[in-house]
């Protein structure tokens, strides 16, 4: 019978050893994700009453007029760019959602920019949706102002980190979308010696948005894509700013993203 005890006794403590390191796994799971962001939920991504905000470089920019942007869903204030397109199809498509956009995206700017405006140009305005296209700039600053910008792949995945950590923290709930940066090797400054570093970068972004459980928009293998049938030239001139049917394309998928076809 003591031996039977004894036997008893240690399997209870094997199991409770077993039970504690399990649970201990879980709550190490459970750190991780406090971080994370819902992608979905019941009904549409963007929802009846929602802001949404997109910021970026250049390319979100897409020449915007800065004094009316205080203004939600003011055309000139949305820039000629993906995001005029997304806004001007959602505000036709659902006139009575009540949905206000934003565009605060500056030409030339990088992360580091980003974050030092953050206060006002994202926290202050209180999106529901958030679409970041950040990136092109932190890698071509290296090449074209190497001397005045140190920048590297590990300090633009720190910085992004950092930018998004203190977004999710700030505002609970927010729904992120997070669009790949592209680089087409057409015009006089995309060429060969961008890759493979570039191609670091992008990968940065898709990280970011498995990090924080954003939607992600991979532009460059929808652009890479079109290019079958017209020209890379055809969709951004310069590699970087897309032209009308470039700017199109980047609404279409960012909107398929996000579950509207």
């Amino acid at each position: 019978m003591k031996e039977n005890k004894t036997n008893s006794r240690r399997q209870f403590l094997k199991s409770t050893a077993a039970l504690a390191i399990a649970t201990a796994s879980l709550s190490i799971t459970g750190c991780t994700s406090t971080q994370t962001v819902s992608k979905t939920g019941k009904g549409p991504f963007i929802k009846k009453n929602a802001t949404i905000l997109f910021q970026g470089d250049s390319i979100t920019d897409a020449g915007r007029q800065r004094k009316r942007g205080e203004i939600a869903n003011d055309p000139q204030a949305l820039g000629s760019g993906y995001a005029f397109n997304i806004a001007s199809r959602l505000l036709a498509e659902r006139p009575n959602d009540n949905l206000q956009f934003f565009n605060r995206g500056n030409s030339g700017w990088k992360v580091p920019q980003l974050a030092a405006s953050w206060e006002r140009n994202c926290i202050a305005i209180k999106p529901d949706v958030l679409s970041i296209m950040i990136g092109v700039n932190d890698y071509w600053h290296t090449v074209a102002f190497g001397r005045k910008f140190k920048g590297t792949v590990k300090t633009y995945e720190r910085d992004y980190r950092a930018l998004l950590q203190r977004t999710v923290k700030e505002l609970p709930g927010i729904k992120l979308v997070i669009c790949e940066p592209y680089a087409l090797k057409c015009g006089k400054h995309i060429n060969d010696s961008w890759f493979p570093v570039f191609d670091q970068y992008r990968a940065v972004s898709k990280k970011m948005a498995e990090e924080f459980g954003a939607l992600f928009v991979p532009f460059q293998s929808i652009f890479e894509k079109a290019a079958k049938d017209k020209p890379l030239e055809y969709w951004a001139r310069d590699g970087i700013h897309p032209s009308k049917p470039g700017a199109q394309l980047m609404a279409h998928e960012w909107l398929k993203v996000i579950g509207i076809g």
